[in-house]
């Protein structure tokens, strides 16, 4: 069986100004490049820091590059609809080029609703408007005639075809990035039916694999990411302790958002928000329960909503690779 992919994910939601974050991201990076993850990952926000700091993804994923040597950088995601997608591929096809190929590049539609207007969107138009954009990428990196048939993609970029992940709630986006021969990018943590708030992360992202399974053509292979919050330190105490605050506001603003929140300890949000934080056996006890992530073919972690210091980020990146990786890869 073919090795899984390690990978570490940022929001860059570092309490700090935006260029001591781009900082403070770029040095986690690179740390987990050194401890040997394979993948990362980092998400793109418009306008609200507090639910991302980055809105160009690209450009920093450009100097990250420039700093790393093996570790490929991935979009987890561009939000598309957003984006003019002939920039996109462009962009797209200058940046894995300067990373010697390294460049693994997510779409997604979602996003935050007002977001959209700037853009001159609503969010209602977001998913007819993301598969007009990723047609017409697709058809610049194939090399296709651009309106005229004098204009095609510079530097071409055939190769970024078969390295598109789509981000997906549901089985029907599932069945979609399937068809196309995309990867499937599975969530951290997602809202529960209303009528079933019980049922546990993998009970709702199975569904959505096993659509995703059914529906990729003959010979094309899987490609399934599951992103997981995991915060390791080096006691179960010390973790919940960092772990309380960042979950606490977490609950808050779900609750805030009209979103049923039980109990009020950081026990109860762990379970809640899809979590798994503690020492590494603690952490590797929670993930056994995951079923979703014997099936993934890349996991990445992340520390969001724990939100810890700069240097507990680091310490987790170091437990993770050596007491949680070699059990679960």
């Amino acid at each position: 069986m073919t090795r899984k992919r390690l990978g570490f994910f940022t929001r860059l939601l570092d309490d700090a100004p935006a260029k001591a974050r781009y900082r403070l991201a770029t040095e986690q990076i690179r740390h987990a490049e050194r401890h040997g993850f394979d993948t990362a990952w980092i998400a793109q926000h418009h306008f609200h820091e507090r639910e991302g700091g980055l809105p160009s993804p690209l450009v920093f994923l450009a100097h990250v590059a420039a700093q790393t040597q093996s570790i490929r950088l991935g979009t987890a995601i561009i939000t598309l609809p957003m984006e003019n997608p002939l920039r996109v591929a462009e962009d797209a096809a200058v940046l894995d080029l300067l990373a010697d190929g390294r460049l693994e590049v997510g779409f997604g539609s979602g996003g935050t609703p007002t977001s959209f207007l700037p853009f001159g969107l609503t969010f209602d138009e977001r998913g007819a408007t993301f598969a007009d954009h990723l047609h017409l990428i697709q058809s610049a990196w194939r090399g296709d005639s651009l309106t005229h048939p004098d204009n095609h993609l510079y530097p071409p970029a055939p190769q970024l075809a078969e390295r598109v992940w789509i981000a997906t709630f549901s089985v029907e986006g599932a069945v979609r990035a399937a068809r196309a021969g995309h990867g499937l990018m599975l969530s951290r943590t997602q809202p529960r039916p209303a009528d079933q708030p019980g049922l546990t992360l993998d009970q709702i992202q199975n569904p959505i694999v096993d659509a995703y399974l059914a529906a990729l053509p003959s010979g094309v292979a899987p490609r399934i990411l599951a992103s997981r919050t995991a915060f390791v330190a080096d006691s179960d105490a010390y973790a919940l302790n960092v772990a309380t605050p960042g979950l606490t506001r977490q609950a808050e603003a779900h609750r805030a958002a009209g979103h049923t929140v039980t109990g009020d300890s950081v026990t109860d949000y762990i379970r809640q928000f899809d979590a798994h934080i503690g020492a590494p056996h603690t952490v590797l006890e929670s993930l056994a329960q995951d079923s979703v992530l014997k099936r993934a073919t890349d996991i990445s972690f992340q520390v969001h909503s724990v939100e810890p210091s700069h240097r507990d980020t680091l310490r987790s990146i170091e437990l993770i690779a050596e007491h949680i990786a070699p059990h679960i890869l």
